[in-house]
């Protein structure tokens, strides 16, 4: 989708984009993954089927999320995952503060590109840049190829923390924002003798949560 294709969701109406403090997030990956999927979740609560074609460069929405009783603005940017526009996304990489790193559970190759575009992050991107690692189109169980233990087994390797979500069903879609935003909060505001966030266990203990009281 080209970056025209977004003016239909810019935060939606009634968002205050005053707040002084604005967070870059970037989703990167390959193409077809469900990035712009992933963003229209997030930022409409819908699933629009069939509606979007590949990332034309790259295009931005602005969404405003309260963490602990403040407000952060996220500027999410959504990037093209063909080999052509690489160049257009390295740039975009220097001054983002989180990544959204995105594979495909039902293709392998996107998957097995991952390797090479936290090469390409940790070439371009910030030292300190946060990077979640998502397994998308978790709802397709049926056609699963890259088992949830694969996709753990690489975030550990790189030491960055992963869930699965399902930009259909709206699948931790929402907790992967707000994690970095709550990430992102607390560096902006620690102090010296405070404890750092921990973005991995935030997760973990969200997801165990969720698991808890589905059964409930």
């Amino acid at each position: 989708m080209d970056l025209q294709g977004l003016d239909s969701y810019q935060g939606g109406p009634g968002c205050d984009f005053n707040e002084h403090v604005l967070h870059k997030t970037i989703l990167v990956g390959d193409s077809g993954v469900g990035k712009t999927s992933l963003l229209v979740q997030f930022d409409q609560g819908k699933f629009i089927p069939g509606s979007f074609s590949a990332t034309v460069g790259i295009g931005f929405t602005n969404k405003v999320v309260t963490v602990d009783g403040a407000r952060v603005k996220l500027q999410i940017w959504d990037t093209a995952g063909q080999e052509r526009f690489r160049s257009v996304t390295h740039a975009y990489y220097r001054d983002a503060q989180a990544l959204l790193l995105l594979y495909d559970i039902t293709n392998k190759s996107s998957f097995d590109n991952i390797r090479a575009w936290l090469t390409e992050i940790h070439e371009y991107a910030q030292r300190d840049v946060v990077i979640v690692l998502l397994g998308n189109k978790a709802d397709v169980s049926s056609e699963r190829v890259i088992r949830r233990e694969d996709g753990e087994t690489l975030a550990r390797e790189y030491g960055v923390p992963f869930m699965e979500t399902s930009a259909k069903t709206g699948m931790n879609v929402e907790l992967a924002f707000l994690a970095i935003a709550r990430e992102l909060k607390h560096r902006a505001g620690q102090h010296a003798k405070e404890p750092s966030f921990q973005i991995r266990d935030y997760l973990e203990s969200q997801k165990k949560r969720a698991s808890c009281c589905s059964f409930v």
